[in-house]
């Protein structure tokens, strides 16, 4: 018999849905700012000059959100409590001259973009979404949810080393995906395919961001279905948790003490600087000009700055059942466990000993259990835009997170309570 789940599972249900509708960072933010917009917030211009009024507020720039939620009568000097996430995940990336072919067969140039497992990349339905830029300067988003391009295989009878030295894939060689046969190479014809798609006037199109996403989408795995498997949780599930968190403490009948602000940015993949990237000002010039919009001077925006607390939300390594050792013997995190805390003594990541007091705080508020993480001795330490906005903004900044399976693989797993719990914790820290 089926046990029953042990948290109400329509926070995972929602986080499902709100994959399936982003399969790029620009579809993210969109699919972010319409669910804040039913919570009540606003849309502002960074080109416009901003008042001081309270309520909640966002700042769309591509790929990167920063929204906000000024409480009444909140003081010039208020601090700031940040949760921060990022909206990409490694792929597959449409290069500017996207369409060659070879040997009959039609495909599309494509760059790879980030750290992915190539290899959960392969014989995959593959989707294209993005941004198209037209000529008048504006924007529209595009999204093809169905099988349109694959990367074949190569068999392993004309590969017969595949079984002995383990597949060995060329980045430029074997990751190109066919769309299609035909011998003769037309340039043009995936944008205008794309602008039929949109419902765009043909060669209004001049410039694209576009990218590959797998059409296979988000599901429960397992016996009892305690696990949750999909695309781009890394990391998607931070930005959906910081979301629902961010609109839940901004409908709240008691007023924060703080203002709670949801920071997602872009590129965070391949080292996060860029103008959408946590290593960028957004952010800085979003606290900033609230700060000064309020009427504060810079000893408002100094001392909002030095009581803020940012908890950068990433996801995690859950221990491998058949990689145990690549993890540190005593520190085990499980999926279904609770959010992790991310420890790396040489600043990996951010957290010390007063931003795990924070984050215990906000745990034990929201009756949330939480797992600690360190990596192994021996093993490199990935890192997160947890110590870059530490140092950027000079802001105290705790690395946490949910444990994963199968980190940039084209479809990752995770516990389908862990989603909930996050969500708790980051709404009980919006609300200190």
């Amino acid at each position: 018999m089926t046990e029953p789940a042990r948290f109400d599972r329509g926070h995972t249900d929602d986080l499902m849905t709100f994959l399936a509708a982003s399969p790029t960072p620009y579809h993210a933010v969109a699919t972010a700012a319409e669910r804040l917009e039913k919570a009540g917030f606003k849309q502002v211009a960074e080109t416009d000059a901003w008042d001081g009024t309270s309520g909640g507020k966002y700042v769309l720039r591509g790929g990167a959100i920063v929204a906000w939620y000024v409480p009444e009568g909140a003081a010039p000097h208020t601090p700031f409590r940040i949760v921060g996430a990022h909206t990409d995940s490694p792929n597959l990336r449409v290069k500017p001259l996207p369409d060659t072919g070879a040997h009959g067969w039609r495909q599309v140039a494509v760059e790879i973009y980030g750290g992915p497992l190539l290899n959960s990349w392969l014989d995959r339905d593959l989707g294209i979404a993005g941004r198209l830029t037209l000529r008048d300067g504006s924007t529209r988003l595009v999204n093809v949810d169905r099988p349109l391009l694959r990367v074949p295989q190569l068999a392993i009878h004309l590969d017969r080393s595949v079984t002995a030295d383990g597949l060995k894939l060329d980045k430029q060689r074997h990751m190109q995906p066919v769309w299609g046969l035909g011998r003769d190479v037309r340039d043009g014809d995936l944008i205008a395919f794309l602008e039929e798609t949109a419902g765009i006037p043909a060669g209004e199109v001049t410039g694209w961001d576009l990218m590959t996403h797998s059409v296979e989408p988000p599901a429960y795995l397992g016996r009892d279905r305690e696990l949750l498997a999909g695309p781009r949780m890394d990391n998607l599930l931070s930005v959906h948790a910081g979301t629902a968190a961010l609109a839940a403490v901004a409908s709240s009948s008691s007023q924060p003490a703080s203002i709670p602000v949801l920071a997602a940015f872009d590129h965070e993949e391949n080292g996060s600087q860029s103008d959408t990237g946590a290593d960028g000002p957004l952010l800085g010039n979003v606290l900033e000009r609230s700060v000064f919009a309020r009427g504060g001077s810079f000893e408002d925006r100094a001392r909002a700055f030095a009581g803020t607390v940012c908890l950068s939300s990433d996801t995690g390594h859950a221990v491998h059942p058949n990689y145990a050792e690549r993890h540190d013997p005593t520190h085990h995190p499980r999926v279904n466990g609770g959010p992790i805390l991310k420890v790396n003594v040489n600043n990996r990541y951010a957290t010390d000993g007063s931003g795990r007091a924070e984050f215990t705080a906000a745990c034990e508020a929201a009756d949330v259990p939480f797992q600690s993480f360190v990596s192994n001795n021996s093993m490199p330490c990935g890192t997160t835009i947890g110590p870059i906005t530490a140092a950027r903004h000079g802001i105290k900044t705790v690395d946490i997170g949910v444990a994963i399976l199968s980190m940039h693989s084209v479809r990752e797993l995770c516990g389908a309570d862990d989603p909930f719990l996050l969500a708790g914790a980051l709404t009980a820290f919006l609300e200190r």
